[in-house]
């Protein structure tokens, strides 16, 4: 069991395990249009559901995990959560999700699989979690268009490098970011990770900024602490 402050999530069966990427967006995704319904797209062990259903008010948290090692965890993570009234995780694919929409939802957020190189391992399960083609970015982005409300808000975490593909795809569906944050694990490293938000609506003027997560290995900045301190027993 992975430990936070309010919650413990059980992760031994899922491919994919609680990393920095979930927390880092879990903890800065914008929840100031106080979503009362959000959707949790490739949820893994529903990490990123538990910790809005921590930050919000949100009354319905639905989740979707393809891998059924990861649902049973998700399922298992709900019912044993604080929140686990608020909390739901569906057995399916995306595709499957969007052919019969039922709901529209305030906040979509998703840690999608974003290896599009390819090359596969032997792990199928590890596969399906962190290969795109598992969930291509222009399906992710057709259903968010389809399924985010009118002043909804749709939150992922993705390579550095795709960000300006990922930021024209929305634009292609009218979704324009209202947040950037650019993420380096020390102040000398590469940028790695963007932190991207989205609205239905397209700002004057939006300026990126930039978190660094380490001064030095496990001596982390303020700015990541003050982040995730809600979260992390030791922070």
């Amino acid at each position: 069991m992975f430990s936070f402050k309010q919650f413990s999530v059980k992760q031994d069966q899922s491919a994919m395990k609680i990393g920095t990427d979930a927390v880092l967006l879990g903890a800065w995704c914008p929840i100031d249009n106080n979503p009362i319904s959000v959707l949790d797209v490739g949820a893994g062990t529903g990490i990123l559901s538990l910790m809005i259903a921590q930050r919000s008010n949100a009354e319905q948290i639905d989740a979707i995990e393809i891998e059924e090692n990861a649902y049973e965890e998700c399922v298992f993570n709900f019912e044993n959560a604080p929140w686990s009234d608020r909390l739901f995780c569906f057995h399916a694919g995306l595709d499957e999700f969007v052919d019969d929409p039922e709901d529209e939802y305030d906040l979509i957020i998703s840690n999608p699989p974003f290896y599009s190189e390819d090359f596969k391992t032997d792990n199928s399960q590890r596969d399906l979690a962190r290969f795109q083609d598992a969930l291509p970015f222009e399906d992710l982005v057709e259903a968010a268009d389809l399924l985010l409300s009118e002043n909804g808000i749709f939150a992922v975490v993705i390579p550095f490098k795709e960000e300006e593909r990922f930021i024209d795809l929305c634009a292609e569906v009218e979704l324009f970011p209202i947040k950037v944050t650019r993420v380096k694990g020390s102040h000398t490293s590469p940028i790695v990770r963007s932190l991207l938000a989205f609205k239905r609506f397209e700002l004057p003027v939006l300026v990126a900024d930039e978190l660094v997560v380490e001064i030095n290995r496990h001596e982390y900045t303020n700015e990541y602490i003050n982040l995730t301190k809600d979260f992390y027993l030791k922070m």
